[in-house]
């Protein structure tokens, strides 16, 4: 196991990173669409694709908030690095082969901008995918192209219920 430690420097000259883990939501079809993009495109830095919240992720990264994983792209260096929104998209293109002159433009301030506005934007469509909410199967929701988003919650064997 890996310790993740978040750093504003990830001290590439001391720290090289050899590869990345990309904690994706793999309930979220812009989430899912993208792992497949990644997975077909030249790497340079080999990429590692892990459910968000899953028990993988959770056994690579016992200190990682696996909770705000669902809320912004997070991804792991393979020397504890993490990165997380606009900057851990720079680093998933900066480890393709075919992106990574488009990662250095976007690591400049004024890339870093554009970065920006395309991670809010991609929330943003997320976010109305849902009503502004992250339903999740194991919370007891389920979608029905016919019908929505239903909700079942789960059973309460023990007496005690999480309120939602």
């Amino acid at each position: 196991m890996s310790t993740v430690t978040a750093t504003d420097d990830r001290g590439a000259v001391r720290v090289p990173v050899h590869g990345l883990t990309v904690l994706y939501d793999a309930e979220c079809t812009l989430c899912t669409h993208l792992r497949d993009w990644l997975v077909r495109q030249p790497q340079l830095v080999p990429l590692t694709l892990v459910p968000a919240g899953s028990d993988e992720a959770r056994a690579r990264f016992p200190e990682l908030d696996h909770a705000a994983t669902f809320d912004e792209v997070t991804v792991v260096g393979d020397g504890g690095q993490v990165y997380r929104d606009t900057a851990a998209w720079i680093v998933v293109l900066w480890a393709l082969r075919e992106q990574r002159p488009l990662a250095h433009r976007l690591s400049t301030p004024a890339g870093a901008r554009l970065a920006r506005g395309a991670v809010l934007a991609a929330a943003r469509w997320r976010g109305a995918q849902w009503g502004g909410k992250a339903y999740r199967r194991a919370d007891g929701w389920a979608y029905d192209p016919g019908l929505g988003w239903t909700y079942d919650p789960p059973g309460c064997d023990s007496g005690v219920c999480a309120t939602r």
